[in-house]
């Protein structure tokens, strides 16, 4: 069997808040209709390859989506992760851009953004995340797992695990690493092939 660990990251459907442009965090924001219709058309992308079963935070709008998948994949949920749950923003959470939101921002962090006061580091978010996915590869080598979770979180993680700035995730688009004892590799991020999802801009 393959030593090598492949993963489907995930970002949970649209919310309310989503559509809003409003900081959900550890707020606990359900779907919404496009957010569902997003997941169903995600099964869709992940047909394209095979899958052996799918984990989520347990925050609904990700778990619901890994329902969504899972139910349209024919595969299980085997496991909530407390770990891969989204950044907590604290004060931040509920606000969209404005004077409000802008009060609470702090500078530095490894996107140059920075956070919020009261709110989690973007170091400790990127660490938890990446420690979760480790801990995936090594207790399911040659596995290939969906991991539906948020989108600041697998961001953050995505940068820890491979030591390079990563945009916005969009919801409920394909990215796909894989882990081996050589270390990680991305081969698709946001629905595109890495190469041109990565590639310098003109």
């Amino acid at each position: 069997m393959s030593s090598t660990t492949t993963f489907a990251l995930i970002r949970h459907g649209q919310t309310d808040w989503n559509a809003a442009l409003r900081i959900q965090g550890l707020s606990d924001i359900p779907l919404n209709d496009t957010g569902r219709g997003q997941a169903a058309d995600a099964v869709g992308h992940l047909a394209d390859y095979e899958w052996d079963f799918v984990v989520s935070s347990p925050l609904s709008r990700a778990a619901e989506t890994a329902d969504l998948i899972a139910d349209g994949l024919g595969l299980t949920v085997t496991r909530r992760i407390g770990q891969i749950v989204e950044r907590d923003y604290g004060p931040a959470e509920g606000l969209g851009a404005g004077p409000e939101l802008d009060a609470l921002r702090l500078p530095g962090g490894p996107t140059g953004i920075g956070g919020f006061h009261g709110a989690e580091a973007e170091a400790t978010v990127a660490a938890r995340g990446a420690d979760a996915l480790l801990a995936l590869a090594e207790e399911h080598p040659g596995a290939r797992i969906i991991v539906v979770s948020h989108g600041t979180l697998i961001r953050l993680s995505l940068m820890r695990i491979l030591d390079r700035p990563i945009g916005t995730i969009s919801n409920a688009a394909l990215t796909v690493v894989a882990h081996d004892q050589a270390g990680w590799t991305l081969d698709v991020l946001n629905g595109a092939p890495s190469s041109t999802a990565l590639a310098p801009a003109p």
